[in-house]
């Protein structure tokens, strides 16, 4: 497990932040991904701008 965190591009969707994170953790990426969709629909759009700032951040 690397010690920081990275946009995994190459199993990533969209920009790869899902995947990124779901291998920082040892997560499957459909969780990840099911995750961010129940906290969009639950946080009215919120999450979206949280992936867009990681996104923007990460490398």
């Amino acid at each position: 497990m690397s010690t920081r965190f990275h946009l995994d591009r190459a199993n990533g969707k969209f920009l790869g932040v899902c995947a990124g994170i779901a291998a920082q953790f040892g997560w499957d990426p459909m969780l990840v991904r099911a995750a961010f969709v129940i906290g969009t629909l639950a946080g009215f759009g919120s999450a979206i701008l949280i992936y867009l700032a990681i996104a923007l951040i990460a490398d």
